[in-house]
């Protein structure tokens, strides 16, 4: 999956066909909604600063493993969110963020 605003270096003929070749599903945030995937982008902000920044994998199962530990193991158990009243997803899944 490749997300992207709408800009025209993303809806090009040429970045499409590219997308096409490398076999990719495109997606575009809504018209007028830049904020619509504001959660992803902050993921991936802290996915890069806190686990990928500076590190060297040697395998694709390396990498894997490492996005798991962090997903499974630090930023769903862990890590809090502001969207989440400053709780892991985990335990505001629970009820645990008094909803």
């Amino acid at each position: 999956m490749f997300h992207s605003d709408q800009g025209s270096q993303y809806t090009s003929k040429e970045f499409r066909k590219a997308l096409d070749t490398a076999d990719f599903v495109q997606s575009f945030s809504a018209k007028a909604h830049p904020f619509d995937n504001a959660v992803v982008e902050s993921f991936f902000r802290y996915l890069k600063h806190e686990e990928l920044n500076r590190r060297t994998f040697n395998s694709r199962r390396e990498l894997n493993l490492s996005l798991f530990e962090y997903i499974e193991g630090f930023y769903n158990k862990d890590r809090p969110h502001s969207a989440n009243d400053f709780l892991p997803p985990n335990e505001k899944e629970k009820g645990f963020g008094g909803e």
